[in-house]
């Protein structure tokens, strides 16, 4: 696999684990004890940190590449075990 394709396929993995990653440790002002400003919604997150969002990211996005690259090198699950229509 060239170095691009293994890039891009990261970036991917990475962008796919922001989603999963966002809805952890988030606290609301009322869970943190903070007032709300006015105008604030109360399920709006209190203290966003997009430092620890892209750390937490970066690490899952990186155990999910790793996973896939190698079930690449070993061929653990391959396309032709997932085509159910020529097995039956």
């Amino acid at each position: 696999m060239r170095w691009q394709s293994m890039l891009a396929i990261y970036i991917l993995f990475w962008a796919f684990s922001v989603f999963l990653v966002l809805p952890f440790g988030v606290r609301t002002a009322q869970e943190a004890g903070a007032e709300l400003v006015p105008g604030q919604a109360e399920s709006a997150p209190h203290g966003f940190s997009p430092k620890k969002i892209a750390i937490r990211t970066t690490i899952v996005a990186t155990m999910l590449f790793g996973l896939f690259f190698l079930n690449y090198v070993n061929g653990w699950v391959t396309a032709d075990m997932l085509d159910w229509v020529h097995h039956q």
